[in-house]
């Protein structure tokens, strides 16, 4: 009879992997988090800190909200505007362009209005708010 007790083996965990694991999940959950809500980022409005002034008298184009054309304060039908920029540029062919549009309109019509500048060749700026910050 074997009165001896018996040699109990402890369990051992090796938590040298564990390290590697975590690091993988947390960077995991990271990277799927901010796939899971893409519309966070909140956008302001066009602003600008600085100014920039120009040497020669730019040909001033505004957009209202209900989507009226304006060059130099007179009303312009949308496909009037190309001949009307062109008349301008006969007399400065240096010309360049101020976009005034209203903030709440969408951006196509932005763009819309900057492509016939491009296809007239047309150095255009668009004009923003100044703040104080």
């Amino acid at each position: 009879m074997n009165i001896r007790g018996r040699r109990r083996e402890t369990a051992e965990l090796s938590v040298e992997s564990l390290n590697d694991i975590m690091f993988f999940l947390l960077l995991f959950f990271l990277i799927v988090s901010t796939l899971a809500n893409p519309n966070v980022i909140k956008l302001m409005l066009p602003s600008s800190k600085a100014t920039e002034q120009t040497t020669t008298k730019p040909v001033s184009i505004s957009v209202t909200p209900d989507k009226r054309y304006y060059i130099e304060n007179k009303e312009v039908a949308y496909n009037q505007i190309q001949t009307t920029l062109k008349s301008y540029m006969a007399k400065a062919p240096d010309l360049t362009c101020v976009i005034r549009i209203d903030q709440g309109m969408p951006v196509q019509d932005l763009v819309d209005v900057l492509q016939i500048g491009v296809n007239l060749k047309l150095k255009m700026v668009l004009a923003l708010n100044k703040t104080d910050n």
